[in-house]
């Protein structure tokens, strides 16, 4: 079947779910939701896939972009889910999304806030790290081993650190994805094309065992879909649909600054954090010149918004942390735009994961288990919660397991996304990191009508965003703006790229 996702294939498929009887409904289309779809659907099963707004429009987009071995669950003893991250990063990697998943180096500054102790111990758990690699399958070649630079190397990789006292960096490899809500717009399509119904702009109302009453969100008419199975898939938000379902919710703040605020940063940076034994900010370069930094880790109390907001406090605290390793601390002018996500830690208050982790009452989200859970409330309804981007394809598995019991095993660790096939010479390298074997048809596109081969902004081209309405199911300048491309994230950028997006959704 057709991977293309469009207004007019929405419209049809909201029409054959209303009287059908699908074996899975899923409801969220974060990595977790649609790889649930994908899961469910590559098995043989009838899938639909709702979601109240869009494609990865909740945690998804606000990730770290790391796929990362899990290095800090080591640190924490969580054996477990560190291999469980290190062989989910292998799938990636290899086999599932190589076009978008790829090793990047990152450094650990060793400064006077980097004792000789600490540095022995940090170098000891990338070994730990470098071993998990190993036992995962994943070659040197595509995620090389750690290793001690001096400081003139380490100033060749990041000219930004502060010169005084830096006795050198060390070096490590992890994984990244060029873009999480592509990732997630990658398993969305791949669903669809083994037959899933993709529906975005479909609020579930209330769920049960056997369905969901259902608004589109479009024209305001609710009908119920039926099903013999049904997946909360809503991270977050999960508890506002099964109250069962306790979470304790963390926001984590990133900065996005402006290219050039650190000079020609060729490797990310882990930058400790005053106070915290084995706790680092992030600094990551992007292909389009930005930098990203965070990440905070706040409890979140009271209501849940649909889009969080990064508090000044926050942005305040990642720039001092920064300044720490910096030759020029850096400026609030030289934050382009910020974002915060939620993670959807599960509360273990009262009860003990499969790792064995227990957290207090009020205690640091910092301190909660990453590891997920798969939960069956009274009704029947299966809900999957905690967890992390990296292993958004296991979380997807379990939770078909549990909801579907007699279904054959789950084919999605080999399965190959929608554009992970061979990339053809001559495809311009920008393209081919976010299209992958789709690139070409995007350079045809150009070819066809040249004045889609004008740039809007960061260099993406008005193709790109054609291209998105055409087959990766944007609906509005929204999806185009801050999901398919990331062109929203600065504020005056998005301004200046409207006018572009609003002509692109005439192509549909």
């Amino acid at each position: 079947m057709n991977s293309s996702l469009n207004a007019a294939r929405r419209l049809w498929e909201l029409g054959e779910a209303r009287t059908d009887v699908v074996d899975v409904l899923v409801v969220g289309l974060g990595a977790t939701g649609a790889g649930a779809a994908l899961d469910a659907a590559s098995r043989g099963l009838s899938v639909a896939a709702v979601d109240a707004h869009d494609l990865a429009f909740g945690t998804s987009r606000w990730s770290s972009k790391l796929i990362h071995g899990g290095l800090r669950y080591l640190a924490s003893g969580q054996v477990g889910v560190a291999r469980e991250s290190a062989v989910e990063r292998d799938a990636l990697l290899r086999f599932t999304a190589p076009h978008l998943v790829s090793a990047h180096p990152y450094l650990l500054p060793l400064t006077p806030a980097v004792p000789r102790a600490r540095a022995a111990t940090v170098m000891a758990g990338y070994r730990l790290g470098d071993a998990l690699r190993a036992a995962a399958g994943t070659p040197r070649r595509l995620l090389p081993g750690p290793s001690r630079l001096g400081a003139e190397r380490a100033l060749t990789l990041a000219p930004a650190l502060r010169v005084d006292d830096l006795r050198g960096a060390l070096l490590s490899w992890d994984g990244r994805v060029v873009d999480d809500a592509r990732l997630v717009v990658a398993l969305a399509r791949t669903a669809a094309a083994h037959g899933a119904r993709i529906l975005t702009r479909c609020r579930a109302l209330t769920l049960a065992g056997d369905g969901a009453r259902v608004r589109d969100e479009l024209t305001g008419e609710e009908f119920d879909i039926r099903a013999r199975a049904v997946i909360n898939a809503t991270g977050v938000w999960a508890g506002g649909l099964t109250p069962s379902v306790a979470l304790r919710p963390s926001r984590g703040t990133h900065l996005v600054l402006r290219p050039g605020a650190l000079g020609a940063l060729r490797a990310g940076l882990h930058v400790p954090i005053p106070g915290e034994r084995a706790r680092f900010a992030l600094v990551l370069p992007q292909a389009d010149g930005r930098v990203y930094a965070g990440l905070t880790d706040e409890p979140l109390d009271g209501p849940i918004p649909d889009v969080p907001e990064a508090p000044e406090s926050d942005v305040a605290f990642l720039l001092e942390v920064l300044g720490t390793a910096l030759d020029r601390p850096l400026s609030r002018a030289d934050v382009a735009g910020a974002f915060a996500g939620l993670r959807p830690l599960v509360d273990t208050t009262d009860t003990t994961d499969a790792a064995g982790a227990r957290a207090s009452a009020g205690g640091p989200t910092a301190d909660l288990s990453r590891r997920h859970a798969v939960l069956r409330s009274p009704d029947g309804v299966v809900t999957v919660v905690g967890g992390k981007l990296t292993t958004y394809r296991r979380m997807a598995e379990d939770a078909v397991d549990a909801a579907c019991p007699l279904a054959r095993a789950s084919r999605t660790a080999r399965l190959p996304l929608v554009g992970a096939g061979p990339v053809r010479p001559g495809t311009p390298g920008r393209l081919a990191r976010r299209y992958g074997s789709e690139a070409w048809a995007l350079r045809e596109l150009m070819r066809a009508d040249p004045a889609l081969a004008e740039p809007v902004a960061l260099g993406i081209t008005r193709a790109e965003l054609v291209w998105a309405v055409r087959h990766e199911g944007a609906l509005d300048t929204a999806d185009l703006l801050d999901r398919r491309t990331r062109i929203g994230l600065v504020p005056e950028d998005r301004a200046a790229a409207l006018p572009a997006a609003e002509a692109a959704l005439a192509y549909s």
